[in-house]
């Protein structure tokens, strides 16, 4: 069994998904062996509120340079989590 605050890294406050705030949408950066269901308890159980939609995509970590080296940034996981309507998430 996972715990939820395992599964929930961190919320993402990027241009894109600020955007997405008065929508009622939230994108985390979750567990990367993490499900839809186990996404939905988990921010269910931490934020205390009823998600209507989980979308998730692997975004693939990205080649860069060091020194003389090429190096790469781990692929990470991403949710974008809907809200029913009237549902708002507290973000500081």
């Amino acid at each position: 069994m996972k715990y939820s605050h395992d599964i929930l890294k961190t919320i993402l406050r990027n241009e894109k998904s600020v955007r997405l705030e008065p929508l009622g949408t939230y994108c985390f950066l979750v567990d990367k062996l993490a499900n839809k269901i186990e996404i939905k308890r988990a921010v269910e159980e931490i934020y205390k509120v009823k998600v209507k939609a989980v979308n998730t995509v692997i975004m693939p970590g990205k080649i860069k340079r060091v020194r003389h080296q090429a190096g790469k940034t781990p692929d990470f996981k991403k949710a974008l989590v809907t809200l029913k309507k009237g549902q708002k998430i507290e973000v500081a």
